[in-house]
């Protein structure tokens, strides 16, 4: 798994600096999130290099019978946090288990949680609460559970329909389940994303095909599509350079991007972010959109991250745009830390103007909504033209001032948000 970036220390206290506090009671209009990071899974999959562990990776003293008081632990420290930051008094849009399998843990151990984050800043009205799961790892009785403790929504680890592509990522569940998952969850009241994963080695085009057209039958209004990224430090690394394994090509990646995009534009799903497609806007994870739009979120758990901008007001001489910041990886020591009144913060940025520039260029292009061109660097507004020109952003968006992917954009966003920024 990655190690955690390099950055400045974080205070014992985990305050944050006096910059971020606004002057003009800015921040009760600003979106806020909350991420609470469950980092147990029942296998490690070959492919992941998320920060997730097993029983017997973990052993004694950071147990999952614990974990939910050691979490709540951290969201008094951030309630206090953001109170002394001025920023304490704004409730939660969004909140979302992650993980890991967040679902692991007993329902009621995931409804303790969300009742403490409604204690400690309030759920605001309507608000998305999601949890990812597996789909061998809830009933109709969990579920139930979940939707009567406020979760709206239920995001579930499908990656596959096809046995032997799940197999090379180990997956261990069946999915002949997936459908009654779905279902039970529509039951409970829940939303539901299927999320997927293409360009396994030994997926063809047509398992690829089945996996779409076996989401497509459940009916649901969201699914997420990502293409497989074999990370060094993973097991599906090492089987890859021993030759064990091979890696798909880029146009393989690329058609099969094509044909998800064919069939869930057809069934009516629209894409709203590059590898996200919902039914509608009321079906769009809201938590995610605010990841790519830049609002305030804390994370909770091992190894989470979090980020509050500086208000404008606020920003000694556009020194200073926001603050990110990261928790201790490992459970145990994540765990001491709280257990002792301190802060689990491993380290933070500063990110400057330009800085944040940077991340709005490269988070706001994914989006459907694209980008204001005024928002660009006034030195790469000119490329603009260029690249409606070679097919990458809609030309009539363009016209109106925006900066939007075409299809063919999309599977180029990193070029072209090389292209955008100085």
């Amino acid at each position: 798994m990655p190690a955690l970036p390099d950055g400045v220390p974080v205070p014992a206290d985990g305050a944050l600096p006096g910059w971020v506090r606004p002057a003009d009671g800015s921040a009760a209009t600003r979106p806020f999130g909350v991420y609470v990071h469950v980092p147990f899974c029942s296998v490690r999959c070959g492919y992941c290099d998320f920060n997730t562990y097993t029983a017997s990776e973990l052993g004694g003293g950071a147990d999952q019978a614990a974990y939910a008081t050691t979490a709540l632990r951290e969201v008094g420290l951030a309630h206090r946090v953001l109170d002394d930051a001025g920023l304490g008094s704004r409730p939660v849009s969004t909140v979302f288990f992650g993980g890991g399998t967040p679902t692991m843990l007993p329902a009621a151990d995931l409804a303790r949680m969300l009742r403490g984050v409604d204690d400690a800043w309030g759920l605001a009205d309507g608000a998305e609460v999601t949890t990812e799961a597996n789909p061998d790892s809830v009933t109709p009785d969990s579920l139930r559970l979940l939707a009567d403790a406020g979760f709206t929504r239920v995001s579930v680890g499908m990656q596959s329909a096809v046995p032997h592509v799940l197999a090379t990522l180990e997956r261990t569940h069946d999915p002949r389940r997936v459908p009654d998952v779905v279902a039970w969850a529509r039951d409970a009241g829940l939303d539901v994303s299927l999320d997927l994963i293409y360009g396994t080695p030994g997926e063809s085009l047509d398992d690829w095909r089945a996996s779409l057209e076996a989401v497509l039958a459940t009916g649901v209004d969201h699914v997420s599509a990502y293409a497989l990224v074999v990370e060094p430090g993973t097991k599906m690394h090492a089987q890859v350079r021993r030759g064990e394994l091979a890696l798909p090509d880029e146009d393989d990646q690329a058609a099969k991007y094509e044909l998800a995009d064919d069939l869930l534009t057809e069934a009516g799903l629209g894409w709203y972010e590059v590898s996200n497609w919902a039914r509608g806007p009321e079906h769009a994870c809201r938590h995610n959109l605010a990841y790519w739009r830049g609002n305030d979120w804390w994370g909770i758990g091992p190894g989470a991250h979090s980020y509050v901008a500086a208000p404008s007001s606020a920003r000694p001489a556009e020194t200073h745009a926001g603050v990110r910041w990261w928790n201790v990886k490992h459970p145990r020591r994540y765990a001491a830390l709280l257990e002792s009144g301190a802060s689990p913060g491993a380290g933070r940025e500063l990110l400057t103007p330009a800085e944040a520039q940077l991340e709005r260029v490269l988070l706001g292009v994914r989006v459907r909504e694209g980008l204001d061109v005024a928002a660009l660097d006034p030195s790469r507004r000119s490329a603009v033209a260029g690249l409606v020109a070679r097919g990458l952003l809609d030309g009539v968006a363009a016209v109106r001032g925006r900066v939007v992917l075409t299809r063919r954009g999309r599977l180029l966003a990193d070029s072209v948000v090389r292209e955008l920024t100085p």
